[in-house]
C-alpha cells in the first residue's frame, strides 16, 4: 500500500448511537462492507470507497481524449501497457465544476476486473470504521447519485467531527451510462 495512505490510516470508534424517533425510516439496509475506506474530497464533501478496490493514487496527467465519450470520462491514460479510462467524478455526480490543481489526483481502482481511474479533488486518508460507525444512507428519490450511496460514515477523533459519504464503486463504475462494464460483465 501506499506509504501516504499508511502514515494516514486512522481507527475510528463510534460516536453516540441516536436512534430516529418513532416511525421514521432509517432507509435501505447497509450491506456488508469492508472496515476500511479511503477518503477523498469532491468540493466541500467528503467521500469514501472501500480500500481494497483502490490500486494505487497517482497525481493528475491531462489523459488522451477519446471522441463521442461523455463528458465525465475524461479519456485515458495508458498505465504500465494497461489502457485505462479516465472518469471525473465530480462530472459523473453532478457536482460543480472546478479547476484541476496540484492536490487533484487520480485514484486507480479495480473493478469488476476493470482498472479504472476516477478524478477527485484530494485524498485525505484511510479510515478503520466499526459497524458503529456506519449508518444508512437515507432514500432520496431526487437525486440520481443517492443510488451510488452505501451509508454514511459519522466519524469523530477529538473535537473534530466529519460525514464520510461512503459509496459503491461498483454500482457506480458499472452503471449504464458509463458503457464501460458491458464487456466486463457480459
Amino acid at each position: 500500500m501506499n506509504t501516504f495512505l499508511k502514515e494516514r490510516q486512522t481507527e475510528v470508534t463510534a460516536p453516540p448511537m441516536h436512534t430516529p424517533p418513532p416511525g421514521v425510516s432509517t432507509a435501505r439496509a447497509l450491506p456488508a462492507m469492508p472496515g476500511e475506506f479511503l477518503s477523498f474530497r469532491l468540493g466541500a464533501e467528503e467521500y469514501g470507497i472501500d480500500i481494497l478496490r483502490v490500486q494505487e493514487i497517482r497525481s493528475y496527467g491531462a489523459p488522451t481524449r477519446i471522441a463521442n465519450a461523455p463528458s465525465f470520462i475524461k479519456g485515458v491514460v495508458n498505465l504500465r501497457g494497461v489502457i485505462v479510462p479516465i472518469v471525473d467524478l465530480r462530472l459523473k455526480l453532478a457536482c460543480a465544476r472546478v479547476d484541476y490543481t496540484e492536490s487533484t489526483v487520480v485514484i486507480v481502482l479495480n473493478v469488476r476486473n476493470r482498472v479504472i481511474g476516477v478524478v477527485v479533488d484530494s485524498v485525505s486518508d484511510v479510515l478503520k470504521l466499526s459497524s458503529e460507525c456506519i449508518k444508512p444512507a437515507p432514500e432520496i428519490s431526487s437525486s440520481v447519485a443517492a443510488r451510488f450511496v452505501i451509508g454514511i460514515g459519522c466519524i469523530k477523533i477529538g473535537d473534530l467531527e466529519r460525514m464520510l459519504i461512503l459509496t459503491d464503486i461498483d454500482a457506480l463504475m458499472s452503471s449504464e451510462d458509463m458503457g464501460l462494464m458491458t464487456t466486463a460483465l457480459g
